[in-house]
């Protein structure tokens, strides 16, 4: 996911990790929610001896970020929002997840579902092709990944508690996360700027856009915390 927008300043160290389901890490059968995915990023953070860290992430890892800020506020120190919300599924979308979803229960990843997928979070690129192979090759993490996202809950009232500086990034053409809703978020997290777009990416700018993104995340790591990084 980050790959491409590597590599930052080398007073960055730059530390990415796979949620159960993800990349190389395994499925499980164990419920969790991203509450549980946040106390796992702070565990992460002593098992490596970091006691503060700019905390950020693209679309999911931006609800994990947003929540690690509410449970350890003075270990964050900044946040980079990337094509993220705080809101959860109104019941349309949560409704239109949940067809998706079942259809790739029912009918496994398919080149139709994956090609549709992949569409929608990367966008009229080429690596949407790739990520459509690898599904279809991988598979799609069913069952407590899916109850996760799914079934999140809103933490909107809580962003005014969040005082870091935080970097609101979207894509131009972002099909997933409403633009009103990332913008209700810019406006209610204390530390927040404006929300800088990337144009012509869509959900996954970090894959499409990997260059634009570096540069921006660098600009604001440079002027907020240039001491700390």
């Amino acid at each position: 996911m980050f790959d491409g927008a590597l590599p930052l300043p080398p007073q960055c160290r730059f530390i990415t990790w796979d949620a159960p389901g993800h990349g190389n890490s395994p499925l499980g059968d164990a419920p969790f929610s991203f509450w549980d995915l946040a106390r796992d990023q702070l565990a992460i953070m002593d098992a490596l001896g970091i006691d503060q860290a700019v905390v950020g992430g693209c679309s999911q890892g931006g609800f994990i970020a947003l929540r690690t800020a509410l449970l350890a506020p003075d270990r964050v120190t900044a946040l980079i929002l990337i094509d993220t919300e705080a809101a959860a599924l109104d019941p349309v979308e949560l409704s239109a997840y949940q067809r998706m979803f079942a259809e790739f229960f029912e009918s496994g990843p398919t080149a139709e579902l994956t090609n549709a997928l992949a569409s929608q979070i990367i966008g009229d690129h080429p690596a949407a092709r790739r990520w459509a192979r690898t599904w279809q090759t991988r598979g799609i993490p069913l069952g407590p990944p899916v109850d996760c996202l799914l079934h999140r809950d809103d933490i909107t009232d809580q962003l005014p508690q969040i005082t870091a500086p935080a970097l609101v990034l979207r894509g131009e053409h972002d099909q997933s996360i409403p633009p009103e809703r990332q913008q209700h978020m810019r406006d209610t997290l204390p530390g927040a700027r404006d929300v800088h777009i990337i144009a012509g990416a869509g959900h996954s700018p970090t894959i499409t856009h990997p260059y634009t993104v570096r540069t921006v995340i660098d600009r604001f790591l440079t002027t907020t915390t240039p001491e700390r990084r």
